[in-house]
């Protein structure tokens, strides 16, 4: 039954959603129902098409409808008006729907008053909370794009994120007041604001009008803004929601970053779209995460892999049992630490899933599958076209055939994700970043076939034969630390400044019980002139804390290439052994706040876990 199930549904796939004609249709499912083997993939495959069909079709539903993001919210109103929608757990405060919509129609009648108007930029500064939500939902009803700034940055960072989004003005929280002062040092830059006051509603015409900008750091350079549209918005909160079986009376804890597509897309917009109560926290703690979880009877909690690895750290405590959470909902949780994470705190089932905020090939793991971060069949590939293929491992170039097509990869052969770009189908469009240069560097051309596009990932993944996803590692110049990515590019050019202009190199070395990478900078310093001291409170004010590294090596030069790029393999490979490396090491002894020198004895602590990192 199971298999002549999964085939009828595949066969409305294929002949209505995909329209394939029915000359192609009857083989495939023939073929599909000749090959499909055990009950456990028919299972999976019969959850993933599940998703796929649900997404399919309230996209092209709200496509056809031009249902925006705002109208969209309008019916979770209208349908969920008294319920709460959000609660800050900083002052536990609770916001009905009703007082939501409210809110955002307070903040679209401010910015009309003052002048803004559709396609206007208003970038919003602040820590998490429901004022934040508020905001972008207000602009969005005005068709004013909002900038989403990771509030951690500061100096050229925090400047670049607001100039290249254009905005004429900038929305801060009063916690934030030494970052109004850089930004507002740049001339003719942006009006300040914070305060929102009376009820309009408008909403843009189309469901492909930008809606924000998330930032990323990409695989180089300094952050780019990722355009998400609300056809996005839409997509990415409904793959979990549907791929998961959430439902409407979930409260989920929501304890990312607003500024992040995690926080916002996947958490919030469980709230905004699906009428979910959302509990947003102003920073994640280790200490109070469960005694939250239980005050607020949450039944989803979000999480990024080290957030696993914290709690995990926490002496046993009566609370971590006394919740009601079944499902924790993230990405980057490490298969070394799942199972434990699992049973210790009770979790029933782990949502682990894969997709970055600009991404057209994002992955769900539905089936609660160890370790893996999503899954594609590998039967009928192309009802979802993504792929793995072949990169060369120094350079992460892509291999190509004789026929110049990349060479797709083999079950257990480690690929860079890819997804084919179709741009009329909001599924697989890629919008890219508000630098067109940018974007183009995320497109290649003859991937699945000659002629096509497809998106690039910058990520490694491995597939099982079963079509199972396991995530293996970054590619580029990013690397992950402290749930943040860190972009190499910017942070050599912060130490570099601060160092009075010396050659810097900056890359990610990964530290056994670490999640990510620890970031490590190679300093040209010939004549051992670098103040250690004034190097930590300079670089202190210039870089968040994610980004500071955490290794620092002294070498007479770095070795460069004929373009004047610096050189990172050998240097990755070195990593901070003292023993392979007779350069001086230093160490980022954050329980001290300085840099201390590194020998055998604190590298043999370091690597049993005994130096805090």
């Amino acid at each position: 039954m199971m298999r002549l199930a999964c085939c009828t549904v595949l066969l409305f796939v294929l002949r209505l959603l995909v329209g394939l004609p029915w000359y192609q249709v009857l083989p495939a499912v023939l073929i599909f129902y000749l090959g499909s083997g055990g009950w456990k993939f028919l299972q999976i495959f019969a959850r993933t098409i599940k998703a796929t069909v649900f997404e399919a079709m309230n996209v092209r539903r709200h496509l056809k409808e031009k249902n925006t993001i705002p109208k969209i919210f309008a019916e979770t109103v209208e349908r969920y008006g008294d319920k709460t929608a959000l609660i800050f757990e900083g002052t536990g405060e609770k916001w009905t729907f009703q007082q939501l919509d409210e809110y955002s129609n307070r903040v679209a009648n401010l910015l009309l008053e003052r002048g803004f108007r559709e396609g206007d930029v208003v970038a919003i500064f602040m820590e998490n909370r429901s004022q934040y939500v508020g905001l972008w939902l207000g602009m969005a009803k005005i068709g004013v794009e909002a900038a989403l700034i990771n509030f951690n940055l500061r100096l050229e960072a925090l400047v670049h994120c607001i100039t290249i989004s254009n905005a004429k003005a900038v929305v801060f929280g009063s916690e934030l007041t030494d970052g109004k002062r850089t930004a507002h040092a740049e001339p003719s830059r942006s009006t300040f604001f914070s305060r929102c006051v009376r009820c309009l509603t408008l909403t843009v015409a189309s469901v492909l009008d930008r809606l924000f900008y998330i930032y990323t750091s990409g695989t180089t350079g300094m952050p780019k803004a990722a355009i998400v549209v609300h056809s996005r918005y839409y997509r990415m909160a409904a793959l979990v929601y549907y791929g998961f079986r959430m439902t409407s009376d979930d409260v989920l804890y929501d304890c990312l970053p607003l500024y992040h597509s995690a926080g916002n897309i996947v958490g919030v917009g469980q709230c905004i779209i699906h009428g979910m109560t959302v509990v947003i926290k102003k920073k994640f703690s280790a200490s109070r995460f469960w005694d939250d979880c239980a005050k607020y009877n949450c039944t989803i909690v979000q999480y990024i892999g080290e957030i696993c690895r914290y709690l995990l750290n926490q002496p046993v405590r009566e609370a971590e049992k006394r919740h009601r959470v079944r499902m924790a909902l993230g990405n980057g949780l490490r298969q070394s630490i799942w199972e434990e994470f699992m049973q210790r705190f009770n979790i029933p089932q782990i949502a682990e899933f894969y997709g970055a905020t600009e991404c057209n090939c994002s992955l769900g793991n539905f089936d609660n599958k160890v370790g893996a971060c999503g899954f594609n069949s590998q039967i009928l590939p192309y009802i979802y076209p993504i792929r793995l293929v072949r990169v060369d491992e120094e350079t992460m170039e892509l291999i190509r055939g004789p026929d110049g097509v990349c060479i797709p990869c083999k079950p257990g052969e480690p690929g860079q994700l890819v997804g084919r770009i179709i741009q009329n189908d909001p599924l697989r469009r890629f919008d890219g970043y508000v630098n067109q240069s940018a974007t183009s560097k995320k497109i290649a051309q003859s991937v699945f076939k000659k002629g096509d596009s497809a998106y690039l990932s910058g990520d490694v993944l491995i597939m099982d034969e079963n079509g199972h996803m396991y995530f293996k590692d970054r590619t580029g110049d990013t690397f992950r630390w402290k749930g943040e990515n860190v972009s190499t590019t910017e942070v050599e050019g912060t130490l570099s400044r601060l160092l009075d202009m010396k050659d810097v190199v900056v890359y990610g070395v990964e530290v056994p019980g670490a999640e990510g990478k620890a970031g490590m900078a190679a300093i040209a310093d010939p004549s051992h002139s670098t103040d250690l001291e004034k190097f930590v409170k300079d670089m202190e004010k210039a870089l968040p804390p994610y980004a500071r590294p955490v290794f620092l090596r002294f070498l007479p030069e770095v070795n460069k290439t004929g373009t004047f790029k610096f050189q990172k393999t050998d240097l990755r490979r070195d990593s901070f052994d003292p023993t392979a490396v007779s350069d001086r090491l230093y160490f980022l002894d954050s329980s001290r706040g300085r840099y201390v020198q590194l020998d055998e004895e604190l590298y043999r602590s370091i690597l049993s876990g005994k130096n805090k990192l």
